[in-house]
């Protein structure tokens, strides 16, 4: 029985198919790569990935804009539409909300349509979201823009680190996987960067950009080979396959091996909930819901999110400035740790972020406590004040070292790919329910105890280090495939 024959078994009549069609250019490139011309870029498979890397990271730009967005802009738009510090958070935390919805649809529709088609209907809303924003004269549109995009980031951020995994080569999955939050950080970092110079409502028309630009590169790369094995597709999935490890490159054994996988999964019964007491299901989920939940718990979203005030609390003039400062140290610290995790591996990246970022909101609360009890004349203020800043700055570089890429890296990595559409909608879930409660509550705490806000962020983070050292498995230098058999 053939591969394709096998997949059909116990179909039927099942409509799954790619949205966006992969194209026909790169499977005539891989029977004859002459007709492509000398282009020796297209034939050396690292290139080939990395274009499809950067074609998609423009969704998590968008995933960094939008969470950036709300720093820059809190005073003039709390200004210019009269709204109470409330309306504020609940404008700031409507995305995570958007997101979450998001995330329930991001498995399934990533899991019949394909990777590439869930990302084009992700942007859709995002491009609407940005223009209601912009064009807002009460909080009502601007509630509704912030929900449509946070409806398209949740499906990004799901879709965006699954697909990058399922392409990259085992030696530069790690490296390829951190680009996801390397481009959030660049978001970010833009957001910040474009609030010093331009209005409120010009920030969320640039906003536009990152999407206008991915929608026209998707028809230029191919869908996920994995999906496409997993779908019966197997012409479609071995040109994928090849121009993504070149054309001169023998893929014969990768195919082999996909079609392996995929093959005893389709063997299988459907799952059922009873299935998920097996170590193969619990365990890989336990390990990804508890990171994506740990992540947000450490209150780091909420640092971001309205870092400017933060910067104001701890007497910095120039807050706007210094949050840019913040965002760009952010992205450094990120494409470090994208150099470093195919080199130093996940774990332990994982360890020294949380233990950082520990120690740094220790530091924050320390001096959040004393400066409340100095007068502000007294030279200590001041240094109560830089301590703080330094205490924040060195929090972004931590968990942008570990905690920021890495729980999205393992959760693309470890999921097995029965329910990974299932189990992939509830973790993004979970993390963004939880980035919902943080960035909700972050103004209303920090408004009540600057220090004691810090305190139980770091509470959470120590809590994060336990969890990491007991549970988290070495993923570094395995294939997806070789990843399922350990849980095994």
């Amino acid at each position: 029985m053939s591969f394709r024959e096998e997949e059909g078994d116990g179909r039927g009549g099942d409509l799954r198919k790619p949205f966006l069609q992969t194209g026909s250019w790169y499977r005539m490139g891989s029977r004859q790569s002459s007709m492509l011309g000398s282009a020796q870029t297209i034939k050396d498979s690292s290139v080939s990935v990395l274009a499809c890397v950067l074609i998609v990271a423009l969704g998590p730009i968008q995933f960094g804009f939008t969470s950036g967005y709300s720093s820059p802009t809190q005073t003039a738009i709390t200004e210019d539409l009269n709204l109470t510090v409330s309306q504020f958070s609940i404008f700031g935390s409507l995305s995570n909300v958007g997101a979450m919805v998001g995330a329930i649809a991001s498995g399934q529709i990533a899991e019949y349509i394909g990777r590439k088609g869930s990302l084009m209907i992700a942007a859709i809303p995002n491009i609407i979201g940005w223009l209601a924003i912009s064009f807002a004269k009460d909080y009502s549109f601007l509630y509704m823009g912030r929900l449509l995009e946070g409806f398209g980031v949740g499906i990004i951020s799901y879709t965006v680190p699954v697909y990058i995994a399922e392409i990259a080569p085992q030696n530069l999955r790690g490296a390829l996987g951190s680009v996801n939050q390397l481009s959030v950080t660049i978001g970010i970092m833009l957001a910040y960067l474009l609030g010093l110079f331009v209005n409120w409502r010009v920030l969320a028309v640039l906003g536009i950009l990152p999407c206008l630009i991915l929608i026209p590169g998707l028809f230029f790369i191919p869908e996920s080979p994995r999906w496409l094995a997993k779908m019966g597709m197997t012409d479609e999935f071995e040109a994928s396959l090849q121009v993504l490890r070149g054309f001169d490159t023998d893929i014969s054994i990768e195919v082999n091996e996909i079609k392996r996988s995929v093959a005893s999964t389709s063997k299988r019964a459907a799952i059922r909930f009873a299935d998920l007491k097996m170590r193969r299901y619990w365990l890989p989920l336990m390990i990804g819901n508890g990171l994506l939940v740990l992540q947000q718990l450490s209150g780091t979203n909420g640092v971001i999110f309205y870092s400017t005030t933060i910067f104001e609390s701890a007497g910095i003039s120039s807050s706007n400035a210094a949050t840019f400062g913040v965002g760009a140290i952010q992205v450094i610290a990120t494409a470090v740790s994208t150099w470093l995790v195919d080199k130093t591996g996940r774990r332990i990246l994982l360890i020294v972020s949380s233990s950082g970022m520990s120690v740094s909101l220790l530091l924050v609360a320390v001096s959040f406590f004393v400066k409340g009890m100095v007068d502000e004349d007294s030279s200590w203020y001041g240094i109560l004040g830089i301590l703080s800043v330094v205490g924040v700055v060195c929090l972004i570089i931590s968990f942008s070292l570990g905690m920021g890429p890495i729980p999205w890296l393992i959760m693309s990595e470890i999921l097995p790919p029965k329910i990974k559409g299932l189990a992939g909608s509830g973790a993004t879930l979970a993390n963004w329910f939880c980035s919902w409660v943080i960035t909700m509550t972050a103004p209303l705490l920090l408004a009540w105890s600057s220090g004691g806000t810090f305190t139980l962020y770091t509470v959470m983070c120590v809590l994060t280090v336990a969890f990491v050292g007991i549970w988290v498995p070495e993923t570094k230098g395995k294939t997806l495939e070789e990843i399922q058999q350990s849980f095994r």
